[in-house]
């Protein structure tokens, strides 16, 4: 990923973090030697070698799989994201630009087939998502039916080898434009403003408390 010195990020609880707030995300590996990506949650082991670890499964029927076990993967992590419009600077020579923040994170895959781990993990996926649930749901006892849609899927893990962030807030304007657009997207009321305009109040924080 391209990412200019002015929006990368490189601490790692905040790398992760993000990762876990936002974790439906892409995989990505060659596949018939073109790329191959899929769509789908993935849990993060933050403990485990240097810079964490990726699970998660993909169904069976996924040809991905059969030729991703040992490569170099790519994991996508995508958040809020907006057009910037070049009225919000109330000034003159600016183009329109889109503000957004990513991760990506690179690491070897390694399948994972044997079915005490993948209920593990499977069970885990469940537990993160159903937990803010009135009445959480819950795998219960093993059954033929779990037993059954268990052997439709197939799990995997990535140990991450390097992660990229880009926080791109408009850090190479100066803070005055800035805050014009924050201005402007607090005005709107979509969630994708909402959360770009809190970003870029906290980017601008914490340059001055580097100052």
């Amino acid at each position: 990923m391209y990412v200019p010195t002015a929006f990368a990020v490189t601490d790692l609880p905040k790398l992760h973090a993000f990762m876990e707030q936002h974790g439906f995300g892409m995989l990505v590996s060659q596949h018939d030697a073109i790329p191959f990506a899929t769509h789908l949650p993935l849990l993060l082991e933050r403990e485990v070698g240097e810079f964490g670890c990726l699970v998660g499964h993909v169904a069976r029927a996924n040809p991905q799989w059969r030729q991703a076990n040992g490569q170099t993967v790519l994991a996508v992590f995508s958040g809020p994201h907006l057009y910037v419009s070049p009225t919000w600077y109330e000034a003159e020579q600016v183009v329109p630009t889109w503000n957004y923040v990513a991760v990506h994170a690179y690491g070897r895959l390694q399948i994972i087939d044997d079915a005490p781990a993948l209920t593990a993990m499977v069970s885990r996926l469940v537990e993160k998502y159903e937990r803010s649930m009135p009445h959480p749901w819950g795998l219960g006892e093993p059954s033929t039916f779990f037993e059954r849609m268990l052997a439709q899927i197939v799990g995997f893990r990535v140990s991450i080898e390097r992660l990229e962030g880009k926080w791109k807030l408009n850090q190479n304007h100066p803070e005055e434009r800035r805050r014009k657009i924050i201005g402007a997207l607090s005005q709107r009321a979509d969630e994708n403003s909402l959360e770009i305009a809190e970003l870029m109040t906290k980017t601008i924080a914490a340059s001055a408390s580097n100052s």
